[in-house]
């Protein structure tokens, strides 16, 4: 039964209450629940949440890098507002996005290119160690991973999570046969707000 009124804070209270129940039989590691919890919080599909794919090493990796004072690399700017910028800063990283940058948007244009693909090369700066979240544009996931074949970058953790029927199931599967490690998932959904709940959850785990 719900209440007449509720405050925000008890919406979400109530929320992870119920989420907490319908994950009480996953066998993961509490790390490992803290982000599915998340993510189904985000998303309102437990399903999908459960369907996340860890790297043995992305959690330690990612928890390294924010408490390290790392940067974090965004394909788009819906997931760069989407994390909590202000816990993460305290140990000194950046949350960074160059979709817009100018350079960026006139080497698309040229190049006749995604502008989310041209943002991670033109990001290869601060990704060293960083953590570098996707997840709206399976070109940016493609060009990140070629980056990495190339030996151009090594971010500590990648969160790899595009949305779409064009390239994401593909781009995924391209980042699971990587040995950098992430966290990602089968299929066509993702999403900027699962990919940056990712990312929040891996910073509540540094608090």
């Amino acid at each position: 039964m719900i209440k007449d009124y509720m405050s925000p804070e008890e919406i979400e209270k109530k929320s992870f209450q119920i989420i907490k129940e319908k994950l009480e039989h996953l066998r993961v590691s509490d790390d490992e629940r803290e982000i599915i919890t998340r993510v189904a919080h985000a998303t309102a599909d437990i399903k999908f949440a459960q369907s996340l794919i860890f790297h043995p090493q992305a959690i330690k990796a990612g928890v390294f890098a924010i408490k390290s004072g790392r940067d974090i690399i965004t394909d788009v700017e819906m997931v760069k507002v989407g994390i909590r910028t202000k816990q993460s800063s305290k140990f000194g990283g950046k949350v960074i996005c160059l979709l817009n940058d100018s350079e960026v948007v006139q080497v698309a244009r040229k190049n006749k290119t995604t502008r989310a693909s041209v943002s991670m090369r033109k990001a290869i700066p601060f990704m060293k160690e960083g953590i570098v979240a996707i997840g709206n544009a399976p070109t940016a996931l493609f060009e990140l991973c070629k980056l990495i074949e190339e030996k151009k970058v090594k971010p500590a953790l990648i969160v790899g999570i595009p949305i779409g029927f064009v390239g994401a199931e593909e781009s995924k599967k391209k980042l699971c046969r990587l040995s950098v490690p992430f966290i990602t998932n089968e299929g066509a959904k993702g999403g900027s707000a699962v990919a940056a709940s990712i990312v929040n959850a891996l910073i509540k785990l540094t608090l």
